[in-house]
C-alpha cells in the first residue's frame, strides 16, 4: 500500500480483508465482539491485581500488564473459537496507538522532571552502549555455538525491532540468512519480549541490588511496548520515585530509538558480522535451525490497517476501563486527562503528515515543553493527568499484543527453539548490561 493511499476502515481491518467500494460491510457485529472481548481481558487483568512471588533474594511481582498479555495470548492461540487473522493484524496497530499514547503520559512527565535528566545526562547517553553492544558480545557467542549459521549475524547485532529488516535487508538481501536471523529475534521479541523482560526488571527491582533510575534506563531497549511495562513493574515498586523512573525510562528509549538506527547500521551490523567471521574464523557454518522462508517481514502480504482517529479512540476507551478498574472509580477529572493525550497524539500525527517528523518525536516533545518549567500550563496539565495511573494504560496496550500472537506461532515453529536461549540472552544483555553502566554512571 502505498503512502497516499487511504487506511483501511475499521470493518476492513477487522475482516482481514480488502471491501470493494459500495458493497455492504458485514462485520459489525466482529468488530463488537473484538471490542468488548479487549475490554473484558484488560477488566479481568486489573481485577486479578498483583501478586508477589518471593524467589531468593528478591521477589517477581506479576503486575496487571502481565495478566493481560497472558490472557490476550491465550484467547489469540484457542483453537475452539479461533480469533480471525485480520483481528489479529488490528490489534497490532491498536498496540502503535497505545505505544503513542502511553508515550505522551510519559512525556508529561519527562517535562515535570527534566531537572531530574539533567543530572543524569551523562548515564543517560554511555548506558546506550548496553542496549546496542550487549547483544553482539554475549547472544552472538551462543548463537555460533549453537550452530544458527549466519543468521546468528541478523539476530545478535540487536533486539531487532522494525528498522533492523532494513538494515539487513540493504546488506545482505532479503533472502539471506541474515535477514532470516532478524525475522526470528523480532517474532521473538514481539511475542515474549515485553513479558520476559519485565519480570527481570521485577526482581532486580525487589533485590535492591540496583538503583531503580538504573533499571529504568534499562528498560530503555528501543521497544516501546517492553520499556512501558518493564518501567512500569519497577515504578511500582518504587512508588515514591514513579515519577522520576517512568522519565528516565521514557528518555532512555528514545535515546536508543534515535540511535539505533545510524549505530545499528554503521556499527553495531559491521561490528557482528566481524565478530561472527572471528569466531568461526571463515568457516562456513550451515544453520541447524529450518529456515523460514515461507514468513514474510512484517508489513508485507495483505495490508490491513485501521483509521488512526479510529484506533486511539479504541485504546483510549480500554484504558478507561482499565483505570477505571485499577482505581476503584471513575473520577471525571481522568477523562479530561485521557482527551489531552489523545489531542497531543493527533497534534503529533498531524504534525508527521506535514513535515515528516516521526510521530513518538513529535508528541513526546509536544508534551514535554507543556509541562517543563518554562510552560506556563504544567501545574494545570500535571492536575489532568494525575488520576491517570501509568501502569492501568499500560494493561490494554499488552492485552492487543497478546491478542495479535497467534499469527506468529506458525512462523516461531518454523524458527526452531535455538532463537529462544538467543533471544533470552539478548534482552537479558541489552538491560542487564545497560543498567550496570548507568549504575555506575549514577
Amino acid at each position: 500500500m502505498s503512502h497516499s493511499e487511504p487506511l483501511l476502515n475499521m470493518e476492513e481491518a477487522m475482516s482481514g480483508t480488502t471491501v470493494a467500494r459500495g458493497t455492504r460491510r458485514p462485520v459489525r457485529s466482529s468488530r463488537s465482539r473484538f471490542v468488548l472481548l479487549a475490554l473484558a481481558l484488560t477488566a479481568a487483568a486489573e481485577a486479578i491485581g498483583s501478586h508477589k512471588i518471593s524467589i531468593g533474594l528478591g521477589a517477581i511481582t506479576l503486575f496487571p500488564i502481565i495478566w493481560g498479555l497472558v490472557l490476550g495470548a491465550v484467547v489469540s492461540i484457542q483453537r475452539f473459537r479461533p480469533v480471525p487473522i485480520g483481528l489479529q493484524k488490528a490489534s497490532t496497530y491498536l498496540v502503535e496507538a497505545g505505544v503513542l499514547l502511553l508515550g505522551v503520559r510519559l512525556a508529561f512527565v519527562v517535562g515535570h522532571e527534566l531537572p531530574v535528566l539533567k543530572q543524569a545526562s551523562a548515564a543517560l547517553l554511555l548506558q546506550e552502549l548496553g542496549h546496542l553492544f550487549g547483544t553482539v558480545a554475549l547472544s552472538l557467542p551462543l548463537a555460533v555455538l549453537l550452530r544458527m549459521g549466519r543468521s546468528a549475524v541478523g539476530a545478535c547485532f540487536s533486539i531487532d525491532r522494525e528498522a533492523s529488516f532494513a538494515m539487513v535487508s540493504e546488506r545482505f538481501g532479503p533472502d539471506s540468512d541474515e535477514y532470516r536471523g532478524v525475522l526470528g529475534m523480532y517474532i521473538f521479541g514481539s511475542v515474549v519480549g515485553a513479558l520476559y523482560v519485565t519480570l527481570l526488571a521485577s526482581f532486580l527491582a525487589g533485590t535492591g541490588w540496583l538503583d531503580p533510575l538504573a533499571l529504568a534506563m534499562g528498560t530503555g531497549v528501543g521497544s516501546g511496548s517492553v520499556m512501558a511495562a518493564s518501567s512500569a513493574a519497577i515504578a511500582a515498586q518504587y512508588p515514591e520515585m514513579a515519577n522520576q523512573i517512568v522519565a528516565v525510562a521514557a528518555v532512555s528509549n528514545l535515546v536508543t530509538t534515535l540511535l539505533g538506527l545510524y549505530v545499528g547500521m554503521f556499527v553495531a551490523l559491521p561490528l557482528a558480522d566481524r565478530f561472527y567471521r572471528l569466531l568461526t574464523r571463515g568457516r562456513t557454518i550451515e544453520a541447524a535451525a529450518p529456515r523460514v522462508t515461507a514468513v514474510a517481514e512484517p508489513g508485507s502480504g495483505e495490508a490491513v490497517r485501521i483509521r488512526p482517529l479510529i484506533a486511539i479512540l479504541l485504546v483510549l476507551l480500554a484504558m478507561v476501563v482499565s483505570n477505571v478498574v485499577h482505581t476503584g472509580g471513575l473520577q471525571p477529572r481522568s477523562l479530561l486527562g485521557f482527551a489531552l493525550v489523545a489531542a497531543v497524539v493527533l497534534v503529533g500525527l498531524g504534525v508527521k503528515k506535514l513535515t515528516g517528523l516521526p510521530a513518538v518525536a513529535g508528541t513526546s516533545v509536544l508534551a514535554i515543553l507543556l509541562t517543563s518549567p518554562i510552560s506556563p500550563v504544567a501545574d494545570a496539565v500535571l492536575s489532568l493527568i494525575e488520576p491517570i495511573e501509568f501502569l492501568a494504560m499500560a494493561t490494554p496496550i499488552l492485552v492487543f499484543a497478546g491478542l495479535s500472537i497467534g499469527k506468529d506461532v506458525p512462523a516461531l515453529k518454523r524458527i526452531g527453539w535455538r532463537i529462544v536461549p538467543v533471544g533470552l540472552t539478548s534482552f537479558a544483555a541489552s538491560f542487564l548490561i545497560s543498567a550496570l553502566i548507568a549504575q555506575a554512571l549514577l
